[in-house]
């Protein structure tokens, strides 16, 4: 009998010693904290409302929002040029660059494009354009109607030269701005 008071009065002591923390933290109770709190995060993360303004974003934001229906989709489109006469996996890849490049550099800012983006459905098309001046072209008109884009710089290991303009990456933007953009050019 003295001796389970003894181990008593020890176990007691020693939950005294470990503090407030030590007595509230369980093992068992651990992983079931962690995937509430984990869950609690993303219902906070997932209830902040996207922002909008009546016309566009604010100036070199990279997106337009002047559609005139903001349940439109959004697609990214992709502009290969002919005149470098690359091969079908070189184009591939280019057009792999342009859409990471992209998506990295909205990454950073606008995380809400691109979730609604992704929402529906990544719509991505190539077209094509004839040569360099008419890929600036179609950059410039793009950034002017305030959608981003991305150009893809080649490397020169391969079949271009380095620092060959390859690709250019335009949008995500709603269908009929990207469309009133490179609407014009030929698929791929």
């Amino acid at each position: 009998m003295m001796g389970s008071f003894r181990k008593q009065s020890q176990l007691s002591r020693t939950k005294q010693d470990r503090g407030w923390l030590g007595r509230s933290f369980q093992p068992e109770n651990f992983l079931p904290g962690l995937v509430i709190g984990f869950i609690f995060g993303m219902l906070l993360d997932l209830s902040k409302p996207i922002k909008r303004t009546s016309n566009t974003m604010r100036k070199g934001s990279g997106f337009s929002s002047n559609s005139s229906n903001p349940d439109e989709n959004l697609k990214m489109v992709l502009v290969v040029r002919q005149d470098l006469k690359m091969g079908q996996g070189k184009i591939a890849s280019q057009c792999a660059h342009a859409a990471t490049g992209l998506y990295s550099k909205l990454m950073q800012s606008h995380r809400n494009l691109l979730h609604r983006w992704e929402s529906s459905g990544q719509a991505k098309i190539v077209v094509t354009c004839k040569n360099q001046q008419e890929m600036n072209k179609l950059q410039e008109i793009a950034e002017g109607t305030g959608l981003p884009t991305y150009v893809v710089a080649d490397a020169g290991r391969t079949q271009v030269l380095a620092g060959s303009k390859t690709v250019l990456a335009i949008g995500p933007g709603y269908n009929s701005i990207v469309d009133s953009v490179t609407g014009k050019q030929r698929l791929l």
